[in-house]
């Protein structure tokens, strides 16, 4: 099949998986050739202490991304491309040295996160490259569920009555990312390095391995695993918490 683009690069922000990403399944779908780019973004890390759970939490993650992406291309020489610095600025700057034609997202819908996107895709559209962003980590997001008054809901019951009358199995299914992984291309020599350790970006390690938290998609099917058998309960204190509704 006839694809759009001859090259694409998937940006990843807040989707450190590579199982069911919308924005990872459409660049392989429309581009014969896909690198994989996550930005550790010095506009966020500056602020923080040197000792960062998150941080770690973060760096685990991408490991697992890139064993996963070797893994699906089926060639050592994919893999996950790691930057380190303002994420506005290296982007457009990688887009352009990959010769990409298009970048690939998810949505990221805090504030600053929506103004970096947009000085990002100003600085890729200086270069003619065009950003697409996708729905991904949530069923439905903005206004796809609002009341009769084109309103956001306000109580938790009426909200999940327009939620589930609106699902269909359709909205359930996961993207079939496996089915086009051929794609996913080699990175050039220059970018080929392994995901940096923690005191490459200038971070320090913390207690995140003693306290046995799962990292990475993995470690997140696990906890779903775990949450699924206690659901009920979560289900049963949200209907007691529920604030009523004035008259």
């Amino acid at each position: 099949m006839q694809t759009p683009f001859s090259c694409g690069l998937v940006w990843l922000r807040r989707d450190l998986r590579v199982s069911d990403n919308a924005a990872l399944y459409h660049a392989l779908k429309n581009c014969q050739r896909v690198h994989v780019v996550f930005v550790f973004d010095t506009d966020i890390l500056d602020a923080l202490p040197r000792a960062d759970r998150r941080v770690e939490f973060i760096r685990e993650s991408l490991v697992e991304v890139d064993t996963r992406l070797r893994e699906l291309a089926g060639h050592a020489q994919a893999g996950l491309i790691v930057r380190h610095g303002r994420a506005r600025d290296k982007i457009a700057k990688l887009a352009h040295h990959l010769q990409a034609q298009v970048v690939f997202a998810n949505h990221d819908d805090e504030p600053a996160a929506l103004e970096r996107d947009i000085q990002v895709r100003g600085r890729l559209a200086d270069q003619g490259i065009a950003l697409h962003t996708y729905k991904d980590h949530t069923v439905f997001e903005r206004n796809e569920v609002l009341t009769q008054m084109a309103k956001p809901f306000s109580v938790f019951t009426p909200y999940k009555n327009a939620w589930l009358k609106k699902i269909t199995p359709f909205d359930l299914k996961a993207y079939p990312v496996e089915t086009y992984a051929r794609h996913l291309a080699p990175r050039p020599d220059d970018l080929a390095h392994s995901v940096p350790a923690l005191q490459d970006i200038d971070f320090e390690a913390t207690n995140l391995q003693a306290l046995k938290i799962p990292t990475g998609e993995s470690g997140a099917q696990a906890l779903l695993q775990d949450f699924l058998t206690r659901i009920d309960q979560y289900l049963s204190l949200i209907h007691i918490s529920e604030p009523t509704r004035r008259s």
